[in-house]
């Protein structure tokens, strides 16, 4: 088990949970991920040679958070290094944030395959 950062352990003393938190409380359990993982999973690299890619689930997290809250690819990278409740949502620690061009790579990708949409129009039947 990985030991807990003076970051997660202040976030662990919160009291009130916001609307945010919630809101990701709730898309965490309403969300169909393994569906969207696997319509996504035949086009993501497998990070074979060079750098490890960073977790499918990780970036498709990501991807959502950006659509939903209304972050460009720089302030979606910033904002994983300075809110706990999006980067455990993420499923990231501080470690390892993919930068503003791992996130723009991604949704390019998506959009490449025609997928972006799709994924929005699921989870948006969701919701509605």
């Amino acid at each position: 088990m990985k030991q807990m950062t003076f970051a997660d352990a202040e976030y662990a003393g919160k009291r009130k949970q916001t609307r945010k938190e919630l809101f990701l409380i709730e898309m965490d359990q309403v969300v169909p991920w393994k569906g969207l993982i696997a319509l996504i999973e035949p086009h993501y690299p497998k990070g074979e040679g060079g750098r490890p890619a960073y977790p499918l689930m990780a970036m498709l997290r990501i991807h959502l958070m950006q659509n939903w809250f209304g972050y460009s690819d720089p302030a979606m990278e910033e904002a994983l290094y300075e809110t706990t409740i999006l980067r455990q949502f993420a499923g990231l620690s501080l470690e390892r944030i993919p930068d503003e061009t791992t996130i723009l790579n991604f949704r390019r990708l998506l959009e490449k395959h025609e997928l972006a949409a799709g994924i929005l129009g699921v989870i948006n039947g969701y919701l509605g």
